[in-house]
C-alpha cells in the first residue's frame, strides 16, 4: 500500500511543480509593468497573487461539519453516506464518529464565533437594497477579456439582465444564452441545508458541452444535436443508482429521434418527437458519436458555472444583479472505474495516515481534483468587485467536489435537474414541489427538518424553527406538506425568507465581505450560534446511540 501512495505524491509534486514553473516563467515574460494607478482596487488577480502561503490546510473541511449534534440533530446525513456506484465512496461512519485530522481539530472558521448585529445595524435597508441591485459581473468580464497574463477561465456569457428585467431574461425559452455562447441554464431543486435561499444565498447552474456535442456529423453547428446530447447527459447524471440499464426512463425536452438516428424511446422504431429516453445508448451522437454514454458520469469537456447571489426579496426568484461568487467548473479528463475506485481507496489510506488535502494547481489556472475536475472561483473584494480568489479560498470548493458519498460524479446541480424541458429554465422555485429522495417515503425537506431538528446544519435559522416547529421542537409536518406534491403550496413558498430576514443576511454578508476575511468563513449569520464546536474532540458524535444515523442519502429525487 505505501508504493502507491508514494507514486501519488510524486505524480502530484511533479503536477504542481512543473506546473507552477511553466506558468510563472510564462506571466514574468508577458506581465506588463506594473502602474502605480494598478493595484488590487482595479486588479481582479492582484489578492490572489499577493497572498502568502495556505495557513488552513484543511479548508476543505466546511463549518457545517463542526455542528454540535446533541446526540439527536443530524445534518450529516446530506453529504455523508453509502455512495452509488461509479462513487465507491462509503463515508456514512461520519455520521457516527468525529474523524477529524491533528490540524483539523481546531475550528478555524472563526467568524462562526463573532456577533454580527453591530455590523447588520450600520447598513440601512435602502443602502443593502442598492447594493443588491448593483451589476459587479460585467466589470470582471471586461478586466479579463483581453488579460495576456492569465490563462484562467474568462467569464465568456452574458449574465446580467438589463435594468428592470427579471434576472433570466439573458435566456431565451429554452435556457440557451441569448448571447450565442451555448451556455445553458437549468432549474433544480436545491441541495438541503446552507444551499436553501432562507439560510442567505440564491444561485443558478449553466452548463456547457464541448464544441463536438454541438455539431452534427459533417460538422456543422446544430441546435437540434445539442439538445439531443444534453437530453442524454441529463438522463445519465439523474439515472437511479441500482435500476438496470434497461430499465431506465427519463423525461426529456421533446426532441426529434429522427435527428438523433437512434432508437431512443424504446419503441422499436426511429422518427417523431420523443419526451422519454429509455435506456441508454452506448454513445453521443452527432460530432460526438465516438464519446462513450457513460452512467452517472460526466464526459471530459463539460463546462459547469455557477453564481452565488444575494437575496432579492423583491425578485420573483430571489436572484440580485449582484454576484457573491462566480464558481466554474470543468472536467478535463475522465477516469475508468478501476482508477476511480483506486483514487477513494488512496484518500482512505491518506486520510488515515494523516496526509493532508493538496491540490495541483493555482488560483490563476484552477484546482484540480484526483477525479478530472478543475475548479476556479471569483468573490467580493472589499469594494464589492469580484476578485479571483486565492488558493486557502479556492480549498473550501474542493472538499466538497472531491470526497462526498452523495456526489454523482463529484457535482451535485446535474443530477438534480427538474426532468424535461421544465428543467431547462434560469432557476425558479416557483411551481417546484418538495419530493423525496429517491428510495424515500417522505419528502426531502420534511426529511431534512426532522433529522437535523432545524432548518440549518447549525440550527441557527430562527424563522424555520418559528415557522415550522412547535414549542415541543417537533415539526409541524401538515404545514410543511403543503409544498410538497398535492398541497396548495411550493418550494419558493418553503424555503424563501420573509423580506426582513433577507435583507439582513445580505447585510451580514455584506459586513464579511468589508473585513475580507473569507478565510475565517463566508457564512452569513444573524447573531452569535452556539451549536458549533470551537474544538473538536475526535469521537462519538452520539448519533448511532440514539438511532440517528442514516445511510439512504441521495442527490437524485423520485419525480413521479
Amino acid at each position: 500500500m505505501r508504493r502507491p501512495r508514494l507514486r501519488k505524491w510524486l505524480v502530484a509534486a511533479l503536477l504542481v511543480g512543473g506546473a507552477a514553473a511553466v506558468f510563472a516563467a510564462a506571466v514574468q515574460r508577458k506581465r506588463p509593468a506594473l502602474d502605480p494607478a494598478t493595484s488590487a482596487a482595479t486588479d481582479p488577480l492582484a489578492v490572489a497573487r499577493a497572498a502568502g502561503p495556505v495557513v488552513n490546510r484543511e479548508a476543505t473541511v466546511p463549518p457545517m461539519c463542526y455542528t454540535k449534534t446533541a446526540g439527536t440533530a443530524n445534518p450529516c446525513w446530506t453529504c455523508h453516506t453509502v455512495g452509488a456506484a461509479p462513487n465507491h465512496l462509503d463515508d456514512s461512519r461520519l455520521q457516527q464518529e468525529y474523524s477529524f485530522s491533528g490540524f483539523a481539530l481546531e475550528n478555524r472558521w472563526k467568524s462562526l464565533f463573532t456577533d454580527p448585529r453591530a455590523a447588520i445595524r450600520r447598513t440601512s435597508d435602502a443602502q443593502i437594497v442598492a447594493w443588491i441591485r448593483t451589476d459587479n459581473y460585467s466589470a470582471l468580464r471586461d478586466a479579463l477579456a483581453t488579460r495576456v497574463d492569465y490563462p484562467g477561465y474568462r467569464p465568456d456569457v452574458d449574465l446580467i439582465a438589463p435594468l428592470g428585467a427579471a434576472p433570466g431574461a439573458v435566456f431565451d425559452d429554452a435556457g440557451f444564452a441569448r448571447d450565442g455562447s451555448d451556455w445553458r441554464a437549468l432549474r433544480y431543486q436545491p441541495f438541503p441545508g446552507t444551499f436553501w435561499p432562507t439560510n442567505g444565498s440564491a444561485g443558478d447552474v449553466l452548463v456547457r458541452l464541448p464544441v463536438a456535442f454541438r455539431r452534427d456529423a459533417t460538422g456543422q453547428p446544430s441546435r437540434a444535436v445539442y439538445q439531443l446530447n444534453l437530453a442524454l447527459l441529463e438522463a445519465a447524471m439523474a439515472a437511479p443508482p441500482g435500476v438496470p440499464l434497461a430499465d431506465l426512463s427519463r423525461e426529456v425536452e421533446p426532441l426529434d429521434e429522427a435527428v438523433a438516428a437512434v432508437d431512443l424511446d424504446g419503441d422499436g422504431h426511429i422518427g417523431g418527437i420523443i419526451t422519454h429516453v429509455r435506456g441508454l445508448p452506448t454513445h453521443y451522437l452527432g460530432g460526438a458519436a465516438d464519446v462513450a454514454l457513460e452512467r452517472a458520469q460526466a464526459p471530459a469537456g463539460l463546462e459547469l458555472l455557477h453564481t452565488v447571489r444575494y437575496l432579492d426579496p423583491d425578485s420573483p426568484t430571489l436572484l440580485s444583479r449582484r454576484l457573491k461568487e462566480l464558481r466554474y467548473m470543468r472536467k478535463t479528463r475522465s477516469l475508468d472505474n478501476w482508477g476511480r475506485i483506486r483514487q477513494y481507496e488512496l484518500a482512505l489510506d491518506e486520510k488515515q495516515d494523516g496526509v493532508l488535502p493538496r491540490f495541483a494547481g493555482a488560483p490563476e489556472v484552477g484546482f484540480a481534483n484526483e477525479f478530472g475536475w478543475q475548479l476556479q472561483a471569483f468573490i467580493e473584494d472589499a469594494r464589492g468587485t469580484l476578485r479571483l480568489q486565492t488558493a486557502e479560498e479556492h480549498l473550501s470548493c474542493m472538499g466538497c467536489h472531491t470526497s462526498l458519498g452523495v456526489t454523482v460524479d463529484q457535482t451535485f446541480s446535474l443530477a438534480r435537474k427538474v426532468p424535461g424541458a421544465a428543467g431547462w429554465r434560469h432557476q425558479d422555485l416557483r411551481g417546484l414541489h418538495d419530493r423525496p429522495q429517491l428510495g424515500h417515503p417522505r419528502p426531502e425537506v420534511l426529511t431534512y427538518l426532522e433529522r437535523t431538528t432545524g432548518g440549518d446544519e447549525l440550527r441557527a435559522n430562527d424563522e424555520l424553527l418559528t415557522r415550522f416547529f412547535d414549542a415541543r421542537g417537533a415539526v409541524r409536518e401538515a404545514e410543511v406538506r403543503r409544498a410538497a406534491v398535492g398541497g396548495d403550496r411550493d418550494l419558493a413558498w418553503l424555503l424563501a425568507p420573509s423580506r426582513a430576514r433577507a435583507l439582513a443576511l445580505d447585510k451580514a454578508y455584506l459586513g464579511l465581505v468589508r473585513q475580507q476575511r473569507f478565510d475565517l468563513g463566508r457564512l452569513p449569520l444573524l447573531g452569535p450560534t452556539s451549536n458549533v464546536h470551537a474544538r473538536i474532540d475526535n469521537g462519538s458524535t452520539d448519533l448511532a446511540a440514539t438511532g440517528k444515523t442514516f445511510t439512504d442519502g441521495r442527490l437524485q429525487l423520485d419525480w413521479r
